[in-house]
């Protein structure tokens, strides 16, 4: 009797980056949310940083618990929450919906971010695994990246602007339920209802000293997506004068595409070279959206998102590979965990300070001013790295 086909990693990465496009998804809208609730730009980044505290929960109180349960019952819980999250987003009255739906989006991507990912190199075979490392990478930051773009075409050229795109996504939803019922368990020994276990952030000492610099070059990329995923469609309409959604969805899939881009990249320089020029490349993409900024230049702000997310990816990728080389084999999976703890505080608390100051500055200042702390802290790091190179993977 033949047997049933089962889907390899391809299929694996599909779910994934289904799944974290939902995370995304609001960024395009948040403008037309203020319209209707009439809330400040301060909330409008309090919201989005809910999202942050969904996943980092997740990371410290349930890093490893697709090892224990399962991949495909972790991954089905995550596509319900990512289901339930879009829901709170359709019925949504105020902005309590608003704030469960992206701290269920956080809940979401925390599962997703491990579980995925473990997913997608189970499934590969020993010849394909480098592939199935980047398809995961690909399928992470891709899906963040498509999130935007498809609820800002929705958003701009189809009715119902608040509704349609988080049908639509309700809709993949289920077709990535229907990919993940065709993969195959890659836990053999599963526990049966694991409860999760709160680890906290785990550095051992040994890995302290390369963890610090990686950490913090994660914590100064993590905050340009942070920005560009809370505010970028702010600026473009009250700087640039550019209120086209399609436009800022856009804008933010550049970034997330040159991240991809970048981490592409990362291996054939090394981490000893690839750390401190991403950092750099960071700093100058930083330099070109404080320019557009004062300049009110549309292209220089592309231009600067396309910079950045490549200095992003250079380093990220850099980042947790040095941080992974660096920490005992039994206690990397924690150390890892704890890179991305820090890696989503900023994306989530640089921007809030961004809507505070937009308050007493305006938007532009504040833009302004944040890229230059931000620029301040990746010089920082990458001359720290080039006078302590990271080590190379093993």
């Amino acid at each position: 009797m033949p047997q049933p086909v089962r889907l390899g990693y391809p299929a694996a990465a599909a779910v994934f980056a289904i799944g974290m496009a939902g995370t995304t998804l609001p960024t395009p809208l948040y403008g037309l949310y203020r319209e209707e609730l009439g809330f400040s730009e301060l909330m409008v980044t309090v919201v989005f940083a809910v999202y942050a505290v969904g996943v980092i929960t997740v990371l410290l109180t349930a890093g490893d618990y697709s090892d224990r349960a399962g991949r495909r019952p972790v991954l089905l819980l995550a596509l319900l929450l990512s289901a339930a999250s879009a829901l709170c987003f359709l019925f949504e009255g105020g902005l309590p919906l608003l704030f469960a739906g992206r701290l269920l989006s956080g809940f979401a991507a925390g599962l997703f971010s491990g579980g995925a990912t473990a997913a997608v190199l189970d499934l590969a075979p020993p010849e394909a695994r480098a592939r199935a490392g980047f398809a995961a990478t690909a399928a992470n930051m891709g899906g963040l990246g498509c999130g935007p773009l498809l609820a800002g075409l929705l958003a701009e050229y189809a009715p119902r602007p608040l509704a349609l795109p988080f049908l639509t996504h309700l809709a993949l939803l289920a077709l990535a339920a229907l990919l993940l019922l065709g993969l195959p368990e890659t836990v053999e020994n599963r526990e049966h209802r694991p409860r999760p276990r709160p680890q906290g952030m785990i550095v051992p000492p040994a890995a302290r000293a390369v963890f610090v610099p990686a950490a913090l070059a994660g914590f100064a990329g993590f905050s340009l997506l942070g920005l560009f995923t809370a505010v970028a469609p702010s600026f473009l309409a009250e700087t640039l004068g550019v209120r086209n959604l399609a436009v800022a969805g856009a804008v933010v899939f550049s970034v997330f595409l040159a991240s991809t881009a970048g981490q592409l990249l990362s291996p054939r320089l090394g981490v000893r070279r690839a750390l401190p020029r991403g950092c750099f490349v960071l700093v100058l993409g930083l330099a070109l959206i404080a320019a557009s900024l004062l300049a009110e230049s549309l292209p220089l702000l592309i231009l600067g998102a396309v910079t950045g997310g490549t200095g992003q990816g250079l380093a990220f990728r850099a980042a947790v590979t040095s941080v992974g080389t660096a920490a005992p084999a039994a206690q990397r999976g924690a150390t890892v965990s704890a890179f991305f703890v820090v890696a989503y505080t900023g994306i989530s608390l640089p921007v809030v300070g961004v809507g505070a100051l937009t308050r007493w500055l305006g938007l532009r200042p504040a833009g302004v001013l944040f890229t230059a702390i931000v620029a301040l802290l990746a010089v920082l790091v990458g001359l720290r790295l080039r006078r302590t190179p990271a080590p190379e993977a093993a």
